[in-house]
């Protein structure tokens, strides 16, 4: 047991180094307290700042995204209305346009229904200026037949021709003579 007492115990520390410990201890937390705490507190508050500016910083983000929308809402809706007008403004010319087409339409077909009147009118007038001349020709000739000799003046075969179809044209329709 002699052996036992003198030998050092390892589970009890020697007292240098408590006392080494002690002082290192104390240097440390002086370093720390005085260089490292403050750089986490600083870090700590720059950090929280951030977070809170970030959520006030979001909620105005979200505030102007409210306006924004029901901005571009309202826009929506006035360029809807203004689509609405357009459409309605749309359908009225196109309305005007038909109609005036239609118009422009009625006085061209009834510019083509005049114009062939006087074209059919002159035909006419042509017609009956030939059907004299061939009825006058004929007639004579078969005047000269009758008759026996020829009636060759054609001044006076178109006198009498002339008077002759005056004499019909002044006769009504149903008259014979």
């Amino acid at each position: 047991m002699l052996a036992a007492e003198g030998a050092v115990n390892p589970l009890i520390p020697h007292p240098i180094e408590i006392i080494m410990s002690l002082i290192v201890f104390g240097i440390l937390f002086y370093v720390v307290r005085t260089w490292v705490a403050p750089r986490f507190e600083k870090a700590f508050a720059e950090r929280a700042e951030a977070i809170e500016g970030g959520l006030k910083r979001a909620e105005e983000t979200q505030a102007e995204a409210k306006a924004a929308l029901e901005r571009y809402q309202q826009q929506l809706s006035e360029a809807r209305h203004e689509a609405s007008r357009i459409r309605e403004e749309a359908k009225e010319q196109g309305a005007a346009i038909v109609a005036e087409m239609r118009e422009q339409a009625q006085a061209e077909a009834q510019r083509i229904v005049a114009h062939a009147h006087t074209q059919l009118e002159a035909e006419r007038q042509q017609a009956l200026l030939q059907l004299r001349s061939e009825i006058g020709d004929l007639s004579t000739q078969l005047a000269g037949r009758i008759v026996g000799e020829a009636l060759e003046d054609e001044g006076r075969q178109r006198r009498i021709v002339e008077r002759f179809i005056a004499e019909l044209e002044q006769q009504p329709v149903g008259e014979a003579r």
